[in-house]
């Protein structure tokens, strides 16, 4: 089941981060189902199949921090035997699938304490987290008017904008990437989700700095929320996923090159403030 897990994880480019930690959790777990001889040959299984896993999609931070968590709690450990060492792989597993899962909706929790009656913010890309704070906030009464840019090319500013907008209380806007600038003026806060933030930059869907940049220099604020777990100090690299062509363009590229990253880096300095579980 992991090496086809593994697989499902490659091509699951449009999913949560959340959903694809969980899945590769849950994978892990199916070590348990195997016969090995010893404690030794179970626990270098569990950190050789973890590793994979956590290979199969390199710019997911939770990916890499619910693996690594769950092989540190069962080696740390130091299991005596293998009914030992399997019983930790399951409770390590739930802890994990628990701590993805509820995360998420703290963090829309706090976040939602910032979006006050009134108060007019642009979003970029789709965020299940601040679209939940979003809709926290106006289950509070609150009215709310939202700018959403597209986030092209795959325009997942669209799929937000649409979820908004059956939200009672929210007067959306959606309108292109590159027309934030003439937005931004009357916002009282940028508010974003995050892929990951390592060390003193945040990665997060293309278009991100720019719109991070502008509103500094407005005096926009900018606020990141999503999962803790998410916020990485040292041992990750992030890498970039960049995406076909067709994206960008259908007809053939003939005489030049199309670059289509799907993410982009934006200095911690041009944040104000990062909302978190």
């Amino acid at each position: 089941m992991i090496d086809e897990t593994v697989e499902e994880i490659r091509e699951m480019q449009t999913h949560s981060s959340s959903i694809v930690a969980v899945k590769a959790a849950r994978a892990l777990a199916t070590l348990t189902e195997r016969d090995v001889a010893t404690v030794e040959e179970y626990l270098r299984d569990l950190e050789r199949n973890s590793s994979a896993l956590r290979r199969a999609n390199p710019s997911h931070a939770s990916l890499y921090t619910t693996q690594r968590d769950i092989v540190q709690r069962v080696t740390e450990a130091d299991p005596e035997t293998l009914s030992k060492a399997k019983a930790l792989t399951v409770e390590a597993v739930e802890h994990a699938v628990e701590q993805v899962e509820t995360a998420k909706h703290r963090a829309a929790e706090r976040g939602a304490t910032l979006l006050e009656d009134g108060t007019t913010i642009l979003t970029h890309d789709y965020s299940s987290t601040v679209i939940e704070a979003v809709e926290l906030a106006v289950q509070d009464g609150a009215h709310l008017t939202i700018y959403v840019t597209e986030a092209r090319p795959r325009y997942l500013g669209r799929k937000a904008t649409r979820v908004l907008a059956a939200m009672d209380r929210v007067d959306t806007h959606l309108l292109v990437d590159s027309a934030s600038g003439c937005v931004l003026p009357e916002c009282d806060r940028v508010v974003v989700g995050m892929d990951c933030i390592v060390e003193e930059t945040l990665y997060n869907r293309v278009g991100t700095f720019p719109i991070a940049a502008t509103a500094n220099r407005l005096d926009v604020p900018v606020t990141v929320v999503g999962s803790r777990a998410k916020i990485i100090e040292s041992g990750f690299v992030f890498e970039n996923e960049y995406r076909s062509p067709s994206e960008v363009m259908r007809e053939p590229a003939e005489g030049f090159t199309i670059e289509n990253p799907a993410y982009d880096a934006t200095p911690m300095d041009l944040v104000d403030g990062v909302v978190t579980d």
